[in-house]
């Protein structure tokens, strides 16, 4: 088994390359899809969150208003934090699980993308075989979140602050996979890469 860990800032088209290389083969095992499964109501997870940052957080029907608590979070990297030292490592367990029950179901030549996009901020590149980071340049994030997301500029600035620098990113990658062409050219990319991890894990 090859246990890939795969990242890129905000805008990068990451979730583009996941999706292409869960068409291939790869089993991809996504961080927002466990992050929001450990906090579903009934959750421990939840739970801890509402302990800190208190009921104005959940919506009208008990779960969490994932808008309310970014404006909290993103306004105060302290609060931002405190959410990430309670979710991470939930998301942590539940993704390992998940890439348990690949290998007992796939066995030892599968290839596991764990799709994390915080993978360069928390420390995590030495959790995997390979990073893959997916990679554009500042100013065409910025204009693809205005653009196609629908954030203002100031928004924009802020989530990218709120991430690693693309510097930081690059520190961590084995892979690069540049994203600021067309989606022809990151077609051929990807498929260059797959073959890479195909052999990686048959060895």
């Amino acid at each position: 088994m090859v246990r890939v860990g795969l990242t890129g800032g905000i805008g990068s088209g990451k979730s583009e390359v996941s999706r292409r290389l869960g068409a291939l083969g790869a089993v991809v095992i996504d961080a927002d899809t466990a992050a929001r499964k450990v906090v579903e109501p009934g959750t421990p997870g939840l739970a801890r969150i509402v302990a800190v940052f208190g009921p104005r957080v959940l919506g009208p029907e008990g779960s969490l208003d994932l808008a309310r608590l970014g404006a909290i979070v993103f306004a105060d990297p302290a609060q931002r934090a405190e959410l990430n030292a309670i979710v991470h490592p939930l998301v942590r367990e539940w993704m390992l699980a998940v890439e348990d029950e690949a290998r007992r179901t796939h066995g030892n030549g599968t290839v596991v993308v764990h799709d994390v996009p915080l993978l360069a901020e928390n420390g995590m590149a030495g959790d995997y075989d390979l990073v893959i980071v997916v990679d554009v340049a500042a100013d065409l994030q910025a204009s693809r979140l205005t653009g196609l997301r629908g954030m203002s500029a100031e928004q924009a600035a802020a989530r990218m602050a709120a991430q690693a620098s693309r510097e930081q990113r690059l520190a961590v990658a084995d892979i690069v996979v540049d994203n600021s062409g067309t989606l022809a050219d990151l077609d051929r990319r990807v498929a260059e890469v797959w073959a890479d991890l195909r052999a990686r894990a048959r060895r």
